[in-house]
């Protein structure tokens, strides 16, 4: 099954995609990783354009066709990236599910945005004015929205693994 998520930046998308992942055991893609790793191979020198999203894709296919399940975590901000990931998993005849975190109180979000760090070498993280002035298009496919602003960690990770029993037990067989 491949779990994708999305959300902006200090929704929590990565603190929630990785405590699943761990809960899982199962295969972590994270697109700032793919993206930082790109940008230091070429010396700094890099225009990321899709590349990272590109290479998460294709890693994604290889461990879905090997039955594995897989965690995406990425803003995921365009239609274009939310499709690209159900295109994946349907190639690779693997389940998906599309999970939207967000944060509904602006001003735990932004000091969520303030108060990071990076914890990938190099990374820039983004300020709040750059959050808040990010392209995320509305949603027109099916998703399970979760609110770290109402929720802890854990009870977002058992929210999300109770939709994915219920839609594709099989995908919680390990």
């Amino acid at each position: 099954m491949l779990i994708a998520f999305a959300g902006l930046p200090g929704t929590g998308k990565t603190t929630v995609a990785q405590a699943l992942a761990r809960k899982l055991a199962a295969v972590y893609l994270r697109i700032d990783t793919f993206e930082q790793a790109f940008i230091k191979s070429a010396g700094g020198q890099f225009a990321i354009g899709p590349a990272g999203y590109m290479a998460a894709y294709a890693v994604a296919a290889d461990n879905l066709r090997l039955g594995l399940t897989v965690i995406a975590d990425s803003v995921n901000a365009l239609h274009v990236t939310r499709r690209a990931w159900t295109d994946v998993a349907l190639q690779a005849g693997a389940p998906a599910l599309q999970v939207e975190i967000v944060c509904s109180d602006v001003l735990t979000h932004r000091q969520r945005v303030e108060g990071r760090r990076a914890d990938i070498p190099d990374h820039m993280l983004p300020n709040w004015k750059s959050v808040l002035e990010r392209q995320y298009d509305p949603w027109n496919c099916e998703r399970l929205v979760v609110d770290t602003a109402v929720v802890s960690v854990e009870h977002a990770v058992e929210t999300i693994e109770r939709h994915v029993s219920k839609s594709s037990p099989k995908a919680l067989n390990r």
